[in-house]
């Protein structure tokens, strides 16, 4: 039954009052500590203790319901609690239908939900596991939901002790649950599935495979509608203390892997569900809050549950968060208030092909290629291939549309030694994206007749001095306030500046630091490289206005400590010179590359962060915000994913009908090219991306078929607001 009031509203104990809205203290780009309290640790109620609080539901206006998990052989129970200002205000057990009270020694309580009408609970037991119903006027169970038979927990089925449903969630509208198992069936060896059940009597419809991260477990469920929820992961280590990370995931274009004997056998990253990090909360400010135990974040504890708030004047979410001491004294029942910023939707708007076989006027290329037949393809190739797009900027300045470009590939087939015969170009081309195709209009060509280049070229003695693939690598693109044209490039790495023909107007400029890379014409006869093959000028932005460059590297210098980081450099176009200030960005980890940059607004800058895998074997090809304006205090930039090129929204279906053997296309779209190397911010919220298709090793699409160039546009909501 309900118990009643015991004592008056306990105070909070954080070094800002709870309920004050302007906290905002910031864990992550996306989301915000506004508050904690302690007034519910050890507490008693009704001579039962406040403990093992392991899921909450809201049950409207700042109230709650709090599930008690195993606690000893205390009564199965669920409290109600105000959250404004924490407290206990009644306690309701949790019985047979016969009457009988469930205790923690047959009741492994662990997620709650609240059935549309308040009337009723639904509520996981991880004993089993089950998922049974109970009243609220007195706590009586009235019925149950059917749970596959390999859920149950071994020897009866695949299921590990104390690792079923720990998460569950109903959808806003209570017509989808969610039930999450926090570790992985025996069969699965790694990996966690969640059940999703439908109907007015919800049965199972499907399954979802979820990886969490390494020695973490899927706590709890939080259901936003439509495709996304949250997701909390938690472990913890002995003498380290609790790691709680916040992910943002979605079900949009999921696999049912109901029949999927094993998640191990998964080769698909598209088979798993996407999830994107919110917030880890090892990196929350602690607030003057105290651990009983060592903890990396004194703010930390065993947090299981989880329930949505209101929405913010802004559009941020409350998401509060509870732990669960366990009943011992050296764990704290802890309610937190976060405000989370839910990452919109991204969706394809647009998407234009250019064949892999499109040849352009010119001469014979790929002559210096071994002949031998990639792909479908036998060099050499009757004139000039077009190998993808390494930038692309308007072809205009005042020209944001995205309706006519100036596209530039890099030097044609990877090496000094094999590209000679292809020539340096900037195509003028029309994407049309409601008939998938591209027009090419014609082409500028980089030439040297006046001399600037300084050391020997291919063409040397004509009187153009057409460039080549063999004397630069050109990777990336911009214009300069005057219109010009300059070029970051791989091989010095150098910039090189043309006049809007392509006209060399100055000598390749060095980078001032001595960083050259192995085929730089400047390096001496003995002289070691500092910096890596091919990872040179492969991105670079350009500010607003036009009078500032910021190559950036593609890789880590030879001896850099950190081989994550990235090097930022500042060019002033009026002074024709470096100004020596550097920035460090961290890729996520070393083996990933820079692949272009762009300038958003003020000085936040757009980067493309990719792997070298394609098709089914890629899994990083992203865009990444930062802010030249906030260096962290370890000295690096600040970074956050804005888009997941792998896991892009089709509503519309523009990447339908598929061609045989089309990976990635559907409702869920994905860019799973290996060179993702293009990205240019349109008008508005829109995007666009492109690829070097490395004509015609690829085959990321459609394997045994050469890569086409492929430009998509994506709007991503939000991007011009984000501060």
């Amino acid at each position: 039954m309900l118990g009643k009031l015991l004592a008056p509203a306990m105070l909070l104990v954080p070094v800002v009052p709870f309920q004050a809205a302007a906290v905002d203290l910031s864990c992550s780009p996306d989301v915000s500590l506004r508050g904690f309290s302690d007034a519910l640790d050890k507490a008693m109620f009704e001579g039962t203790p406040v403990a093992g609080l392991s899921a909450i539901a809201p049950t409207g206006n700042d109230r709650a319901l709090a599930l008690v998990d195993n606690i000893g052989t205390t009564p199965a129970r669920v409290y109600d609690l105000t959250l404004k200002r924490p407290s206990v205000t009644g306690v309701t057990l949790l019985t047979r239908p016969d009457g009988t009270p469930y205790t923690g020694a047959d009741f492994d309580g662990e997620g709650l939900v609240v059935e549309r009408g308040g009337k009723n609970v639904l509520s996981t037991s991880e004993r089993e596991p089950s998922i049974r119903r109970f009243r609220l006027s007195d706590g009586r169970e009235i019925g149950s939901l059917p749970v596959p038979a390999r859920f149950q927990v071994t020897p009866a089925g695949e299921a590990q002790v104390n690792q079923t449903f720990e998460a569950f969630a109903a959808s806003p509208d209570h017509k989808v649950l969610y039930a999450g198992m926090e570790g992985a069936l025996s069969g699965d060896v790694s990996g966690n599935r969640i059940i999703r059940y439908e109907g007015s009597f919800p049965r199972p419809v499907a399954q979802y495979a979820y990886q969490t991260d390494p020695g973490l477990g899927l706590v709890e469920l939080l259901s936003l509608g439509g495709d996304t929820l949250i997701a909390i992961e938690r472990g913890f280590t002995a003498g380290v203390g609790n790691t709680v990370r916040l992910y943002q995931i979605s079900t949009l274009g999921a696999a049912d892997v109901t029949d999927v004997a094993s998640l191990s056998t998964l080769t698909d990253p598209r088979a798993w569900l996407g999830k994107q990090l919110l917030a880890d909360i090892v990196n929350c400010p602690s607030a003057g809050a105290t651990a009983k135990q060592p903890q990396p974040n004194p703010l930390l504890d065993n947090i299981e549950g989880a329930a949505l708030g209101r929405t913010l004047p802004d559009g941020r979410r409350i998401v509060h968060l509870i732990s669960d001491d366990n009943g011992s004294a050296t764990q704290i029942t802890r309610l937190y208030t976060f405000a989370v910023h839910i990452k919109p939707e991204v969706s394809l708007t647009g998407r234009a092909i250019l064949s892999a076989t499109a040849w352009q006027p010119g001469p014979v290329s790929g002559t210096l290629l071994p002949p031998a037949t990639v792909n479908g393809i036998t060099p050499p190739f009757p004139g000039q291939p077009i190998p993808g797009f390494s930038a692309i900027i308007p072809r205009t300045a005042d020209d944001h549309s995205g309706k006519r470009l100036l596209a530039m590939p890099d030097n044609g087939f990877g090496t000094k030694d094999n590209s000679a015969d292809f020539l340096l170009r900037a195509y003028d081309i029309t994407p049309d994206h409601r008939r998938h195709t591209i027009a090419v209009n014609g082409y500028l060509s980089l030439r040297d007749p006046d001399r600037k280049v300084p050391f020997p070229i291919v063409n040397q003695n004509t009187a153009d001095r057409l460039l080549t693939g063999a004397d630069f690598d050109l990777e990336s693109l911009q214009r300069d306030a005057r219109g010009d044209l300059w070029f970051g490039e791989e091989f010095g790495p150098f910039l090189l500046r043309t006049d809007a023909t392509g006209k060399v107007l100055q000598a390749p400029i060095p980078l001032p630091d001595g960083t050259k890379s192995p085929q730089s014409p400047f390096l001496a006869p003995g002289e070691a490289a500092t910096l890596p093959a091919s990872k040179g000028f492969e991105a670079m932005a350009v500010s607003r206005n036009g009078w500032t460059l910021y190559p950036i590297l593609e890789g880590a210098r030879v001896a850099d400590p950190d081989q994550r980081r990235r090097v930022v450099y500042e060019f002033d176009v009026r002074a024709g010179r470096y100004t020596g200030r550097t920035w460090s960005f961290a890729n996520e980890n070393a083996s990933l590359a820079v692949g272009d940059a762009a300038v958003l607004d003020g000085r936040r800058i757009l980067l493309i962060e990719r792997d070298g895998g394609m098709g089914p074997a890629a899994r990083v090809k992203r865009l990444i915000e930062t802010d030249l304006d906030k260096v962290g205090t370890d000295g690096y930039l600040p970074r956050e994913q804005v888009v997941d090129l792998m896991r892009v929204a089709d509503p519309r279906g523009l990447s339908l009908p598929a061609r045989p053997g089309e990976y990635g296309v559907g409702p869920l779209f994905s860019f799973p090219l290996q060179s993702v190397e293009t990205v240019l911010p349109l008008r508005g919220e829109k995007v666009l991306v492109a690829n070097d298709n490395n004509f015609p090793g690829n085959d990321g699409r459609i394997p045994g078929r050469p890569d086409d160039t492929e430009i998509i546009t994506i709007d991503v909501p939000g991007l011009r607001d984000r501060t």
